[in-house]
């Protein structure tokens, strides 16, 4: 698969918003209830939300939607582990 196959399936623009209400739901003590476990599917459900709600529904965009914000956690945790490095591997 090349890099340019894979922008049909991953939406930059959902990954960028679900990435950021990602972050905000993370970080702001407003939102210190949530649960971290539940901050992927949050994110899901709203890029899959904002496919339909951009490209019409169908079953593709709501797929893609959902797999686009579910790679923004893939990409806030590998961001993360590559900026503080693994503590795992200090134990």
């Amino acid at each position: 698969m090349n890099l340019p196959n894979l922008e049909t399936i991953v939406m930059p623009t959902i990954l960028l918003a679900c990435l950021v209400v990602g972050f905000v739901l993370k970080q702001t003590p407003i939102f210190a209830k949530f649960s971290n476990d539940y901050i992927p599917t949050i994110v899901a459900v709203l890029g899959a939300g904002l496919a339909v709600w951009t490209q019409g529904f169908s079953l593709e965009s709501l797929v893609f939607g959902a797999i686009s914000g579910l790679a923004s956690t893939g990409l806030h945790q590998a961001f993360s582990r590559l900026i503080s490095g693994n503590k795992e591997e200090e134990k």
